[in-house]
């Protein structure tokens, strides 16, 4: 049986350093390897002309010209999946939220000091990442195979942070919840969901697999788009209607319920399915705090994250969906979900925001 053919990455940044550490990291993996590595785009377009990767990784601050310029001009005459990597500020989530919309599949957060020793310290999740990025759909590209291989570390199970439903979820009240996951390809996703709420849809409570300061700039974004409000969660907010709550990266965040209400609980913890915030995390606390009075819709990305979860939630009296294969850039989460026989209904990107809407109205 021949071997599975590798992950070929493209490394861009103009920093040496940056550039073999993220090398050192990637060629560890068996299944990735580097091809080259370009200080700018130029260099880069060279490279590009000899070999076609199947992922580019793109830093955003380049001399000559920068990434997001570059990545427009990519996805214009040669789309390809790139993750982009740019600094951990507000100003830097900014300009990778630009970047989500001109087609970048995944980010990868940097430090402005010590850059090499983070990403050392973030090697597992950068080849994730990478990987995910490798199976995202991109215009019509082919998607990735990725290789059954046995998975380096233990992935903990929301056990980590919640103990499993008890089955005594309030009876039905007079509100509704709604609880959203998504990874690779959310961001957009996302969007298209939440723009197409009107302004007294139910309460709304998201985790999408992104990281620190990232989801502050990103619920900023949404709140401009949309007609109901959005905001990054804080501890003890209330879930209102015409409200959605966007998980803080590196936070679980949890439903709870007091009396007939519902708000959330913003925690740190281990990581679960090899995220914070985790979905299953999310999806386990409504199946305990809600129960049929919510509902559970599992979107684009890679790996199992709410795939239990979303069977607990089903269980537990809610109603269930997952995205379908077609409109996921990356069909991993819905997949695993809809295997377990979590989800009620299988349903496309562009019709989520109406089954949401119908599954919720008393």
């Amino acid at each position: 049986m021949p071997a599975a053919r590798k992950i070929r990455v493209l490394v861009i940044d103009d920093s040496a350093s940056v550039r073999q550490t993220m090398t050192a990291i990637l060629q560890e993996d068996p299944e990735i390897e580097v091809i080259g590595a370009a200080s700018d785009p130029f260099t880069a377009a060279k490279r590009l002309q000899e070999e076609v990767p199947d992922v580019i990784t793109l830093d955003v601050e380049m001399p000559r010209m920068d990434g997001i310029t570059f990545l427009r001009k990519l996805m214009a005459q040669c789309p390809l999946p790139v993750v982009m990597c740019s600094s951990l500020t507000e100003e830097g989530s900014e300009t990778l939220l630009q970047a989500m919309e001109a087609g970048a599949v995944d980010v990868i957060l940097k430090p402005r000091v010590g850059v090499a020793d983070h990403l050392a310290e973030h090697n597992l999740q950068i080849r994730d990442v990478v990987k995910a990025a490798a199976k995202a759909r991109v215009r019509g590209r082919p998607a990735y195979r990725e290789p059954r291989s046995q998975l380096p570390e233990k992935k903990l199970t929301a056990d980590a942070v919640l103990p499993p439903p008890n089955g005594r979820a309030m009876s039905r009240t007079t509100e509704m919840v709604v609880c959203l996951g998504a990874s690779t390809g959310g961001t957009e996703a996302l969007r298209e969901v939440l723009e197409a709420l009107p302004a007294n849809s139910p309460g709304v409570v998201v985790v999408q697999h992104m990281p620190e300061n990232f989801t502050r700039a990103f619920a900023s974004r949404l709140n401009t788009l949309c007609e109901v409000d959005v905001k990054e969660a804080a501890d003890g907010d209330p879930v209102l209607r015409g409200h959605v709550l966007i998980a803080p990266g590196g936070k679980h965040t949890m439903l709870e319920r007091q009396g007939a209400r519902y708000h959330v609980s913003v925690r740190d913890g281990p990581l679960v399915s090899r995220h914070r915030p985790s979905v299953d995390v999310l999806f386990r606390s409504a199946a305990r705090a809600a129960g049929s009075n919510a509902v559970g819709i599992i979107m684009t990305g890679m790996g199992d994250d709410g795939a239990r979860g979303l069977l607990e939630m089903k269980q537990a009296g809610a109603r269930t969906f997952a995205q379908d294969e077609a409109t996921s850039i990356v069909f991993g989460m819905p997949k695993e979900a809809i295997a377990r026989g979590a989800a009620d209904r299988v349903v496309p990107l562009g019709m989520i925001a109406r089954e949401l809407l119908q599954a919720t109205s008393r």
